[in-house]
């Protein structure tokens, strides 16, 4: 027993060293809680997150500030609006000048034609006129061949007097190559049911009459004095009061009002195309019997 406690009997440097070594280690413990517990680490970590978060934060405003950037869908130009022309870009001075011209009855058939009328900048035409649509009709004219017009010349060029289509006869229309009886008397009825024609282009709605037939028949006849219309305000009108014109039956006529009332109103003609069954290749005529 005397041997067993001599072995924990120190001398006073001993002890001293003893209290040393004990020191050290509590000072390395207290070090190594402090590197592992204290705000560090975590605040390391917080950074790191918030650096994930911000890039998220900044993806969704990317996202965001994309998705604010107005879509343009296709448009015909004729019925470009003051709201429209805003957004797109255009002066007040050029959208003016855009209805000033359509107010004399008359279309834009080609982006050049467009920049023309209202003067727009190369650097906005080639922005925007990728976006335009215009009618198939215009689309698909193309001038007529020289020959054509060399071998109809006994039985277009009876008078080069340009004559009202709205007052014309059907012996009149059948001058020209390509109107018989029949057709003559189409372009007659379809007149009376329009209540006369209200700008040249509505020839190419007579069904049967080929565009080349339109073409010399516009060249000798042409809306010289057009009906006087009262516009049926598509906000107001009945399905009845709708299926009265020419291009709209009762059945799409009834799918107008209820898109109307889905919408809550109608801001735009344009509007009309996103009805199933509406025939946007005729926008442009339509918006001629309607207002807002």
């Amino acid at each position: 027993m005397e041997n067993f406690k001599s072995h924990f009997k120190f001398n006073k440097q001993e002890r001293s060293g003893i209290f040393f070594l004990l020191l050290i280690i509590v000072l390395l413990q207290i070090a190594y809680w402090a590197v592992s517990y204290l705000p560090f680490n975590k605040t390391s970590e917080s950074l790191m997150l918030n650096s994930k978060e911000q890039y998220l934060i900044d993806s969704l405003k990317v996202q965001e500030s994309n998705e604010s950037e107005p879509k343009i869908f296709p448009f015909n130009p004729n019925y470009i609006t003051d709201y429209k022309g805003y957004t797109l870009g255009m002066s007040t001075e050029e959208i003016d000048a855009l209805h000033s011209f359509r107010k004399q009855g008359k279309f834009v058939n080609s982006a050049k034609e467009f920049q023309e009328v209202t003067h727009v900048s190369d650097s906005l035409l080639e922005k925007i006129s990728p976006h335009f649509k215009f009618p198939d009709w215009v689309v698909k004219k193309a001038p007529a061949k020289e020959t054509k017009a060399t071998a109809y010349n006994d039985k277009t060029e009876v008078s080069t007097q340009i004559i009202d289509i709205n007052s014309a006869t059907s012996d009149q229309l059948k001058e020209i190559s390509g109107i018989g009886d029949k057709l003559s008397a189409r372009i007659v009825k379809f007149r009376d049911r329009l209540g006369g024609f209200l700008v040249n282009e509505q020839l190419y709605d007579v069904y049967g009459l080929e565009p080349n037939v339109v073409q010399r028949a516009l060249k000798r006849f042409q809306v010289l004095n057009p009906p006087a219309l009262v516009k049926i305000n598509v906000n107001q009108a009945t399905a009845t009061e709708l299926s009265q014109l020419v291009y709209i039956n009762y059945q799409l006529a009834r799918k107008i009002i209820l898109y109307r009332e889905a919408q809550d109103g109608i801001d735009s003609i344009d509007e009309l195309k996103n009805i199933e069954g509406f025939p946007s290749d005729k926008i442009d005529r339509i918006a001629l019997y309607l207002s807002l």
